[in-house]
């Protein structure tokens, strides 16, 4: 019995998992999906998570209003144009693209892309026709489209007409793919900052998901630096009163297109902006696991008081007379219930669902056919959190470890790696990388005169003499240690004239606002120690 025990406890062990996707994938099947489907999870808040969703690559979700440059941002990221792309000032694009890699360029339409099983499209069919016939898949063969996958949205009009002749439930479509994707991009454009209805509706739809937004303000080249500041004031404001989260929407200001400047000035703001957007991308790959295995977390706890919930009005129901009126009363006070599964589960009020729209729901549903509480199911659920999450998360370390190196290739990200318009190329500490002479000598006879002032004993200051004089920078101690590790190149604990006004450069770098090297970069290195340095 007890080696029979163990078998069974083996069958259930995730070490035996071959990757993380695969894991999540058998934990959903085995483990959450019975509890969704007994307590209707999927009539009330997602569909059922299907095997493409464990496997596809991480899709960026770009959202905005009409013209905020969406279709043009997609085409700035990977330097080519993509079948169905039109850019216009105009509302251009009416479709939800999902630009992904193909070996071959072309498009595949919205019907036909939801019953491909390895597509991670086929739950929307449930936005019926309307939506199908606006939906379509654009594949191309493109280095960047290898790591990533980017959906491209409709613009977001202003006024009421436009948002009712869309024939489907715009914001229920974001938020399904706001569930799915790893980088939600809200794009505004400098000009038109205004927030309109649809747009509200939209963030709003997105909420739960601030930790994949990002916002970008584009066309920022087109005005001067104090009308961007206060358009960046003005914008932050407007976000404040939508997204309510302590935090500050990280956001990125620049000019996402490859044509030049029309006001110039903020070029090294600009550059910064889209070198930490790039990064940001480029780190989805090495974050998908992780990513999966957040949103297979948050789902399971929403799950959790789904179930809860629906057992608890199953449970309040008479069995033969007065139904209905008790479903209006059940409905009515579903803000109690709400209080009281809070307190005897311990459970915290921001894993319930939105209230208003859960009383909605409930409307259209027959209270009679729900399920009474299962702990089996609950337990499964349980265990699945306390025990086979933490060793997935071991194994997410190990995929990371073993796969240091994915990221993002190709397209825009190219121009940005590497060579003299990589980003930092000759600044700061790397000011005189490809110059012949060495950076420090243009400044040498200054930082000399201060050298000689300090009594150097055999042409060396002592390090209390040098302590003095680097101290007169204010620049605090853990930085000054750093310099005096990088200046002191021979490590004999004093320096020489060289060493002396090497310490004096790097403080200058630091003061300019930038960073310090890890370690000294050869084009620092003292000319009179570069063989002694080369051969240690």
């Amino acid at each position: 019995f007890f080696s029979l025990r163990n078998r069974k406890n083996l069958k259930k062990d995730p070490e035996l998992f071959q990757n993380v996707a695969e894991g999540l994938r058998r934990l959903y099947r085995t483990k959450l999906f019975p509890l969704e489907d007994t307590y209707r999870f999927h009539d009330f808040h997602s569909p059922a998570l299907e095997d493409a969703d464990f496997d596809n690559k991480p899709m960026v979700l770009l959202v905005g209003q009409y013209s905020t440059g969406k279709t043009t941002f997609i085409r700035h990221l990977m330097e080519q144009d993509f079948p169905g792309m039109r850019i216009g000032p105009e509302p251009t694009t009416d479709c939800f693209i999902a630009v992904m890699h193909g070996e071959q360029e072309g498009v595949i339409p919205g019907n036909a892309l939801v019953v491909d099983p390895k597509k991670p499209f086929r739950k929307l069919n449930a936005f019926g026709n309307a939506f199908l016939n606006r939906f379509m898949c654009a594949q191309l063969p493109n280095p960047v489209l290898e790591s990533i996958s980017i959906i491209d949205t409709p613009g977001i009009l202003s006024g009421e007409k436009q948002r009712i002749s869309r024939g489907y439930d715009f914001a229920a479509v974001l938020e399904w793919f706001a569930e799915r994707v790893d980088r939600i991009i809200l794009l505004f454009d400098a000009h038109k900052l205004d927030i309109s209805d649809e747009f509200s509706e939209v963030i709003r739809a997105l909420k739960n998901h601030e930790d994949k937004m990002r916002v970008v303000l584009n066309k920022a080249d087109q005005i001067s630096t104090q009308q961007l500041m206060r358009v960046y004031g003005a914008l932050m404001w407007s976000l404040g009163k939508i997204i309510n989260t302590p935090e500050v929407v990280r956001v990125y200001i620049g000019s996402f297109w490859a044509q030049p400047l029309l006001v110039p000035d903020n070029r090294k703001l600009f550059e910064a902006e889209e070198m930490d957007l790039f990064l940001d991308i480029q780190s989805l790959p090495r974050n998908a696991s992780l990513r999966k295995l957040n949103d297979l977390i948050k789902r399971a706890r929403l799950a959790k008081v789904q179930a809860y919930i629906i057992s608890s009005l199953k449970k309040e129901m008479p069995s033969m007379f007065g139904k209905e009126a008790k479903k209006k009363e059940l409905i009515a006070n579903l803000g109690e219930i709400y209080t009281r599964i809070e307190k005897e589960h311990q459970i915290s009020p921001g894993d319930f669902p939105n209230l208003a729209k859960m009383q909605e729901l409930l409307n259209g549903q027959d209270f009679t056919k729900f399920a009474a509480l299962k702990p089996k199911l609950l337990e499964a659920v349980e265990d699945m959190l306390a025990n086979d999450i933490a060793r997935l998360m071991a194994m997410v370390r190990q995929e990371e470890a073993s796969v240091p190196s994915q990221s993002v290739k190709g397209g825009a990200f190219e121009g940005t790696m590497s060579g003299p318009f990589g980003h930092g190329y000759g600044e700061g500490a790397s000011e005189g990388i490809d110059e012949l002479e060495w950076v420090v000598g243009r400044d040498k006879p200054t930082y000399d005169e201060i050298f000689y002032t300090l009594s150097p004993i055999n042409g060396k200051v002592s390090g209390a003499a040098a302590k003095k004089e680097m101290l007169k920078s204010k620049l605090p101690n853990t930085v000054l240690g750093k310099i005096w590790k990088l200046a002191d190149v021979d490590k004999d604990g004093l320096l020489d004239d060289e060493e002396f006004a090497l310490a004096n450069h790097l403080i200058k770098v630091k003061l300019e606002g930038h960073e310090l090297p890890p370690s000294l970069p050869e084009h620092l290195v003292p000319p009179s120690k570069r063989m002694s340095a080369q051969e240690a």
